[in-house]
C-alpha cells in the first residue's frame, strides 16, 4: 500500500509533503514521545501523533517513516509544512482521535496482510 492509498481510505488531509505520497506504507505506530518514535518506529512506517512541531520532521526523517499522521484535528506549525516539503515526507491529518486512526490503520493493512 502507497501512503496515497491511505490518504483516500482513511480520508486524510494531505497538509505538506505531498512528494512523499508514493512511498510504500510497511506498518504503522502511535506514539507522542519523540524519543519512543526513535526508539521504536520501524522504516516505511506511519507515525500517529499529536505533536505538531518541526522536530516530528527530523525524527521521521531519521527513522524513514512513510509519513505522519496528525489527530484531533490538529494543525501542523509552518516550519513543520516547510520541513515536511523538504524532507518529502507526507504531513496528514484527521479530525479523529489516536484510538480510531490506529485501529483504521491497522484494519486496512492486516487486510493487505502488512500486520498480524
Amino acid at each position: 500500500m502507497k501512503v496515497s492509498e491511505l490518504v483516500a481510505l482513511l480520508q486524510l488531509t494531505v497538509y505538506g509533503g505531498a512528494q512523499g505520497l508514493e512511498a510504500p506504507v510497511r506498518g504503522g505506530y502511535a506514539s507522542d514521545l519523540l524519543s519512543d518514535v526513535m526508539g521504536s518506529a520501524g522504516a516505511g512506517q506511519v507515525w500517529i501523533t499529536l505533536q505538531t512541531h518541526k522536530n516530528t520532521m527530523a525524527v521521521a526523517s531519521l527513522k524513514e517513516l512513510a509519513a505522519i499522521v496528525l489527530v484531533k484535528g490538529f494543525k501542523p506549525d509552518a516550519d513543520t509544512l516547510a520541513q515536511a516539503d523538504a524532507e518529502g515526507i507526507a504531513l496528514l491529518g484527521t479530525d479523529r482521535d489516536a484510538f480510531e486512526t490506529a485501529g483504521r490503520l491497522y484494519r486496512l493493512l492486516g487486510d493487505r496482510g502488512l500486520v498480524g
